[in-house]
């Protein structure tokens, strides 16, 4: 367990501190530095979801706020998770196939990935995987309240952690285990659900924030196995063979799970119920199941060790051979995906980069100059550096995240927003660039009053664009912009 850990420890430290917070982190920051009451009552509204992960993020950010530590727990679930799967490995199979498994996950560009996102994901992982060495030990020899307990605990973390509870199931079945079995995983599955049934309730009240999802496809299907097994061709196909390999003795003796009656459900099982449902419902995005991905390294591992063992009979009479082969193995597989890794440590690497966008407005909006943002979810680079927007005036605010218990704050009508325009002769736009260039349309009758005053009114003067959030000044011209006139009726026939 412990060189798996210290790996993931490595390459999760590695390049943590990229210099800038995507919008999603940025709202993990923001959140997870108000008070509780405050905290409780954005929870009311949004968010509920990641209520738990905010409140274990307060006293995190309240020692030290920055991105370091924003990541830092999910550095150290990642940690922990390379030596579960190894635990997880060493019972199943044997120790040797546990340290080629905790290694395969360490080095996995996914769970690189998440290592580093201040999001709740790492850690659900984590509980996930400990909740599945938990039902290894449950079904052999009980008693089951640790893994309720522990399973419960992540559902809060991420509610769609509950599959796993279905993958278990699966587990069950394949080890044809006997009624006590049955009967001890029934009790902890039952109180996982009741108690996860305020999350479920809340949350569906809140469903409008994942509107945007998509319905998964087979391609999608195809991108999530190849995130699982390795992203480049040379490492997919290796893994995916030694997974096929790994997949013999799916059944073993009755009541006894195996590796691959552990691992095949648990990577299976969670993505495929939630693409199915998602064909109804749009709610799947990989992040969702990430904890999923701790069965690929040990059916991959599992395979390695079929293949071994018959290899070792022949040319490697000494076992101790067979150990350091397999983690040269891994070593290769780091080295071929590094470009992967170092490339993922870059800020670019996410959907947007609010540090270089407030580096940005530091150099160019002055004090007392206004600002707009275009949608209300761009003044989430004010609230997480308001450094670089020090002195300016936010024209459409009306009352603060914090207080309003929202995540970006509540703003003026689009009537009062009218008026608060008419009165400037310039303002600093933060805006969704594919807003502001007609791409996307709108959401909502205070964002269409913005772009259609934008537009009307003012003429943009340059701009600086970060990934896709652009950064204009727009100026009211001293001729007023006229609306486009018909053109004049022809004259009829005399």
């Amino acid at each position: 367990m412990g060189v798996p850990a210290l790996v993931m420890l490595a390459l999760g430290l590695w390049g943590l501190d990229r210099g800038g917070m995507w919008r999603d982190e940025a709202v993990s920051f923001q959140v997870g530095r108000r008070t509780v009451p405050r905290i409780w009552l954005l929870l009311h509204d949004v968010d509920a979801v990641h209520g738990l992960y905010y409140l274990l993020l307060r006293p995190v950010l309240a020692v030290h706020p920055g991105e370091v530590a924003l990541r830092l727990p999910s550095v150290c679930a990642a940690t922990l998770t390379a030596g579960l799967v190894a635990a997880l490995g060493a019972r199943l199979v044997r120790p040797r196939a546990g340290l080629w498994a905790g290694l395969l996950y360490a080095v996995a560009p996914m769970a690189g990935h998440y290592a580093q996102e201040g999001r709740s994901y790492a850690l659900v992982a984590a509980g996930a995987t400990a909740a599945t060495l938990l039902f290894v030990r449950a079904v052999r020899c009980g008693p089951w309240w640790p893994y309720g307990a522990v399973l419960g605990l992540t559902c809060w973390l991420h509610e769609f952690a509950v599959l796993l509870l279905l993958a278990h199931a699966v587990s069950l079945a394949l080890a044809r285990a006997g009624a006590r079995a049955w009967r001890g995983w029934g009790s902890a599955a039952a109180a996982v659900v009741v108690a996860l049934v305020p999350m479920v309730v809340v949350s569906r009240g809140q469903s409008a924030q994942v509107a945007w999802l998509r319905t998964p496809t087979a391609d999608t299907a195809e991108r999530l196995l190849r995130r699982f097994l390795g992203p480049t061709d040379e490492v997919f196909w290796v893994c995916l063979a030694l997974a096929v390999v790994g997949l013999v003795g799916l059944v073993g003796r009755r009541g006894e799970p195996t590796c691959a009656g552990v691992a095949l459900p648990l990577v299976v099982v969670p993505p495929a119920v939630l693409m199915l449902a998602s064909q109804f419902s749009p709610l799947y995005v990989d992040r969702y199941v990430l904890y999923a991905l701790s069965g690929a390294p040990l059916l991959v591992a599992a395979g390695a060790e079929r293949v071994a063992g018959a290899v070792r009979r022949r040319s490697f009479p000494r076992s101790a051979a067979v150990p350091l082969a397999g983690v040269l193995a891994v070593a290769l597989s780091l080295l071929h995906q590094l470009p992967l890794l170092r490339q993922d440590r870059d800020p670019g690497s996410r959907p947007d980069d609010l540090g270089a966008v407030s580096r940005a407005v530091a150099r160019r909006v002055e004090p007392g100059d206004p600002v707009l943002f275009v949608p209300a979810s761009a003044r989430n680079v004010a609230l997480t550096y308001p450094g670089a927007f020090r002195g300016t005036r936010d024209i459409a605010l009306v009352a603060g995240a914090a207080g309003s218990g929202t995540l970006y704050g509540r703003e003026a009508a689009p009537a009062e927003l009218r008026r608060r325009l008419a009165r400037v002769d310039r303002v600093w736009a933060v805006a969704d660039r594919k807003l502001l260039t007609g791409r996307e349309a709108p959401g909502g009758p205070v964002e269409r009053a913005k772009t259609d005053v934008l537009g009307r009114e003012f003429l943009g003067q340059g701009e600086t664009v970060r990934g896709g959030v652009t950064v204009r000044l727009y100026v009211r011209p001293v001729i007023p912009l006229l609306a486009p006139q018909p053109p004049p009726p022809r004259p009829g026939p005399s």
